[in-house]
């Protein structure tokens, strides 16, 4: 069974310097993990420690499967949301906000998250504990690090398990979680236990699979160092007028919020943040479909996963487990398929914009490119995607 993480490492490892990529990826595995261990001999740590640390390690199929198979993603946000937001998890997440009234309180008073936030993060990651994965995570951390699509990212995850295996709290043979090496209920990574873990609980241990106060104070923790702004609202469905300047939505305009008000854009319920806080409003189907307030807090949730339709699934579900209605789907054009999707980056890729990988998912990066041209083409600038636009390029 896993040594669950006591509170005196989270004291100790603070004090170590950020780890960066040191080892290069690719090549073979055995060489690779050779390469890891003397990188981390090379930072201190005893070759006995290491060898028992990496002795077990073995390169995940599964694990580089998972990386590529995220078609989910492609989904859009009407379609993706109503997949994850069932009336049974509402009702389940309701139910927990009762249950742990009292440490949602503790969170909001000492971090400044509101209780909706990591609700719903509890329950997009792991349903609120019940799956929180069974990926070997050494494995899948160091299959990861040596893929060479995102190594600066998990090497230092490596490293990280290595200073909680030192100190008892990392079982590197029998650590389970998420296939990108995610562990317990709220699905952090060892860098983010060691920077940013609570004991909620008061027993002296950090536990985060079995321990609710410890990983929801742990994970409200870790916002509020990724910038999360007490108090503030994150998004909010908001209605807006039909001669609104299109091309003026999205993430890279904001305006004040009386700004937005002086322009027709009102709530669908309750009222507006201040009216000084600075927010962008988004459309995630286009000008037809939902339309949402995006203030500050709402750039956060980028830092925990970096899709928009995640993003904008968990920061709407965040409020309706705090009341907010059922948001107005309205009558969007229809969603690309990836093909489709896939054709039109490539054709804005050909025209010099950078879209990203062509992955045939419509993230920030296709969103601004396809404004862009719609601007040149005279079309509606809502950064959505239609045939119209695909034609025309």
């Amino acid at each position: 069974m896993q040594k669950i993480l006591s509170a005196a490492v989270v004291a100790f490892a603070m004090t170590l310097p950020a780890q960066a990529q040191t080892v290069a990826c690719g090549g073979s595995f055995k060489g690779f993990v050779s390469a890891m261990k003397d990188a981390a001999i090379a930072k201190g740590h005893s070759k006995a420690s290491v060898d028992k640390f990496f002795a077990s390690v073995r390169q995940d199929s599964a694990t580089l499967n998972a990386d590529r198979s995220q078609g989910i993603f492609q989904r859009p946000f009407v379609d993706f949301s109503r997949r994850l937001i069932s009336k049974d998890r509402i009702d389940r997440g309701r139910a927990m906000l009762r249950k742990h009234a009292a440490v949602f309180d503790r969170m909001e008073s000492e971090y400044g998250v509101s209780r909706g936030v990591l609700t719903a993060f509890w329950a997009f990651e792991t349903d609120y504990g019940a799956f929180q994965g069974d990926f070997n995570t050494l494995n899948s951390l160091v299959t990861l690090s040596h893929d060479c699509r995102r190594p600066e990212l998990f090497q230092p995850q490596v490293f990280a398990a290595l200073e909680l295996f030192e100190t008892g709290a990392f079982n590197p043979s029998t650590s389970t979680g998420a296939w990108a090496g995610e562990i317990g209920m709220v699905q952090m990574l060892p860098g983010d236990i060691i920077e940013a873990g609570v004991d909620g609980n008061g027993d002296g241990k950090i536990d985060l699979r079995k321990t609710p106060a410890d990983a929801l104070l742990s994970g409200a923790n870790m916002l509020r160092g990724l910038g999360w702004r007490a108090g503030e609202p994150w998004l909010q469905e908001v209605t807006v007028p039909s001669d609104l300047n299109w091309a003026e939505t999205g993430l890279d305009t904001t305006k004040n919020v009386s700004d937005w008000a002086a322009l027709g854009v009102s709530p669908r319920a309750g009222k507006l943040g201040a009216g000084d806080l600075p927010a962008s409003i988004i459309l995630p189907q286009g000008r037809k479909g939902p339309a949402f307030i995006a203030y500050p807090n709402f750039r956060v949730y980028f830092e925990w996963n970096q899709s928009f339709v995640y993003v904008t699934t968990a920061a709407y579900f965040a409020t309706r487990l705090e009341g907010a209605p059922v948001f107005n789907a309205g009558n969007p054009d229809p969603a690309f398929t990836g093909q489709q999707m896939k054709a039109l980056q490539k054709k804005l890729s050909a025209r010099g914009h950078d879209v990203g990988k062509i992955d045939g998912i419509l993230g920030a990066k296709t969103r601004a490119a396809i404004q862009k041209e719609q601007v040149r083409l005279g079309l509606p600038a809502d950064a959505w995607p239609t045939v119209k636009l695909l034609n025309a390029l």
